[in-house]
């Protein structure tokens, strides 16, 4: 008896090709009716599921593929003689590999236009029934809802003339977890917003976690319904070399990628303890490195340093020659020779990121369940500015203003940032009160705050630290604005002689 193969594919890709490499296998194929005529198009034999059950598609196509001559031959166990005996009885023959991929409901409901009868309508049930039959009796059937697993497939199959074991069992996985992903967005849609589904995927265990006593894994997020093939399995970093990561080194790293990623200058940021210690932007991102690492030597023990273009030969060397203690370095690439160079320190991890990490929704465990919000990807351009002190600042102050700003998003609350010729002086945050924060900034930048400009996360709620920025020497602020005593701190600017803008966006971390 020849092996049989269900197709029915709403996303055709691919299937031509798993369709002759099936055949070529010794599979006869069973197929529904869009699946049929690509076949039959392309010259491949097939037969209808109608040829199988003796009963026509009705009711609009909703009722095609549920019948015990398909379902029963694909949940059939081929070692129990009452299953062997029941199916010889009802004439229900073995199908040993599905081959599924669902009616596109997320695709559909995307649509400005649709209707909720069309919508309805998208919602497969005989293809999730027939993929987690197959899933369930993986055992001896391939469950397939992926494409892009097709070669895959028909490897195995050239190789040993079968999928393996361990194959199969990884299929029905991802089919369980496709199952789950199109159920929740169908709940999505009818709930009308009031569920919101999620997958973690792909575990990984890690060093430990947030102390040595604590475990700690790391999965990916999978977004339901935001596309229509199941996850991967990869990471969207990788690591070339180093220590096992942690649940820090990841937090921290997370940090500094996501500062980096609001310049579009060539830009370095050296992170302790998710905060940034040190960053600076320059035409030369080797100059930019070495500025960044300059501002606050003492915070970067241990440091993570993080770089929005490759990270050059130059850099590496100067990691090694200036014995800087790093945990992690956050690059999109290393050249040339620079990773090399690296495995001087073998214990220093090296990750490269792929792509944008900031899209969809960022989410965070509390009590009993999960914050989620958008990412803050705002931009303050200078045109965004209301000055609001009778001194402007001057064209240097501004692009100085704009990179400060652009740092104090990336700084725990309350933050406030010290910054001259694009390079941090100064940061304080995470601090109870917004004038304790301008204390620390200011020991920070010492000498090196006369002539810088200040930023702040949030509004003053008095003119103390405005005072006590001037005493310092910062000759411009930046800051949102909305206090019910902005009057009080506009009027102590302009007493003081500093220029002051504000941007009517807050930047609160916490």
């Amino acid at each position: 008896m020849p092996k049989r193969a269900l197709l029915s594919v709403a996303d055709k890709r691919g299937l031509l090709p798993f369709a002759k490499g099936l055949a070529k296998a010794g599979f006869e194929m069973i197929a529904t009716g869009g699946t049929l005529k690509a076949l039959r198009d392309e010259g491949i034999s097939a037969i209808s599921v109608e040829e199988i059950t003796g009963v026509p598609e009705m009711l609009g196509g909703r009722v095609k593929t549920m019948h015990p001559k398909i379902t029963g031959g694909i949940l059939l166990r081929r070692d129990h003689p009452k299953d062997l005996e029941e199916a010889k009885k009802h004439g229900i023959e073995p199908i040993d590999l599905v081959a599924i991929n669902l009616y596109p409901f997320e695709e559909t409901i995307a649509k400005a236009s649709v209707t909720r009868e069309e919508a309805i309508e998208q919602m497969d049930i005989g293809g999730p029934a027939l993929l987690r039959s197959a899933a369930k009796n993986h055992t001896y059937v391939t469950a397939v809802c992926d494409p892009l697993d097709y070669d895959r497939v028909l490897k195995e199959l050239k190789s040993e003339g079968h999928t393996s074991a361990k194959f199969r069992s990884e299929l029905a996985a991802k089919v369980f977890l496709r199952t789950a992903a199109y159920d929740t967005i169908i709940a999505e849609y009818l709930g009308g917003g009031a569920t919101k589904g999620i997958l973690l995927v792909n575990g990984m265990k890690l060093r430990y976690g947030e102390n040595p006593h604590q475990k700690g894994w790391f999965y990916n997020v999978f977004p339901v319904g935001q596309e229509r093939s199941c996850p991967t399995g990869k990471t969207p970093w990788t690591m070339h070399q180093g220590k096992e990561l942690s649940y820090l080194n990841l937090l921290d790293a997370d940090a500094a990628w996501n500062l980096i990623q609001d310049f579009p200058k060539p830009t370095a940021a050296c992170i302790k303890h998710a905060n940034p210690s040190g960053v600076a932007s320059h035409a030369d991102i080797t100059e930019a490195f070495q500025r960044a690492y300059d501002a606050d030597r003492l915070s970067a023990f241990g440091v993570i340093i993080a770089l929005n273009r490759p990270c050059t030969e130059e850099i590496a060397r100067k990691i090694i020659n200036q014995k800087i203690f790093t945990e992690v370095v956050v690059a999109p690439e290393f050249e040339g020779d620079a990773l090399n160079i690296l495995k001087e320190k073998p214990n220093i991890r090296c990750l490269t990121i792929d792509g944008e990490l900031r899209k969809g929704l960022q989410y965070r465990s509390a009590v009993g369940g999960l914050l989620v919000q958008d990412h803050d990807v705002s931009a303050v351009k200078e045109s965004d500015f209301t000055i609001v002190s009778k001194k402007r600042p001057t064209k240097e102050q501004i692009q100085d203003l704009l990179f400060a700003w652009t740092v104090v998003k990336h700084a725990k609350s309350n933050a406030i940032v010290f910054a001259k010729d694009r390079i941090t002086v100064g940061i304080g945050c995470g601090q109870t009160s917004r004038i304790d924060s301008t204390w620390i900034a200011a020991k920070r930048a010492g000498e090196k705050a006369k002539g810088a400009v200040m930023a702040s996360d949030a509004f003053f709620p008095f003119p103390d630290s405005v005072e006590e920025a001037a005493k310092h020497g910062i000759g411009a602020v930046i800051q949102p604005g909305g206090s019910i005593r902005d009057s009080e701190v506009f009027a102590k600017a302009d007493e003081l002689g500093l220029a002051m803008a504000t941007t009517g966006v807050r930047a609160f971390r916490h």
